[in-house]
């Protein structure tokens, strides 16, 4: 029987649980062996704000402005208090209006992102970090960057909770946990997934938000 028992995993940060499930999963571009469930994280204050402050250490000496946080996948809350975060006092990075904002992209053909014409003047000529809930594949932080530079914004940055990866596009992607928090962790297209080969069944289909059992 498939599997969606979640387990908790201590991290360095006894702040920052990674709470997973093992087993046989897909996304719309690769086959994984772990469920990272992030739905506490995303919606509970308390845990949003813990991830901002990881997410942010990197950013306290920086001398990186950002202006806009790009909200994906449903980061609003973690974007806010990101935000709040990069505006308090003891950060050095600072922007023009000593205020950020924080919007959300709309998404049309599948992953093309847009923004209305009243949005544009919080992406144009502002530096914008882009938050997701993971960098594994890459496919939605291209999508994201593509739109940035297409608005006239600048990438100031990429911050996720889960990453694969310390780079997307040649921008350093920042994360509260990455594989060597979960070391037998893969995520590979499904032509090459040893899980597929072995002839095990998938046990739910994935996405930002949540997974369906198959």
């Amino acid at each position: 029987m498939p599997t969606t028992t979640i387990t908790k995993i201590k991290t360095k940060n006894n702040n920052l649980p990674l709470r997973v499930a093992k087993g046989h999963f897909a996304t719309s571009s690769s086959h994984s062996n772990y469920y990272i469930d992030v739905a506490a994280q995303k919606s509970r204050l308390s845990e949003a704000k813990a991830i901002a402050e990881e997410l942010c250490k990197n950013h306290k000496y920086s001398s990186c402005l950002v202006d806009t946080i790009l909200c994906l996948d449903g980061m609003e809350v973690v974007g806010t208090c990101v935000a709040e975060e990069l505006t308090k006092t003891d950060y050095v990075n600072i922007n023009a209006h000593q205020t950020i904002y924080i919007v959300t992209p709309e998404m049309v053909n599948g992953s093309q992102l847009i923004f209305r014409d009243n949005m544009i003047p919080m992406i144009k000529g502002k530096h914008v970090l882009i938050v997701a809930v993971s960098v594994a594949s890459g496919n939605t932080a291209r999508s994201a960057v593509e739109a940035v530079k297409y608005y006239g914004g600048e990438v100031a940055g990429i911050a996720s909770i889960f990453a694969t990866s310390k780079n997307c596009e040649g921008y350093e992607v920042n994360s509260a946990f990455n594989p060597n928090d979960l070391p037998d962790y893969f995520s590979v297209p499904s032509y090459e997934c040893p899980l597929c080969k072995e002839g095990k069944k998938l046990d739910a289909l994935i996405n930002c938000h949540g997974y369906s059992k198959l």
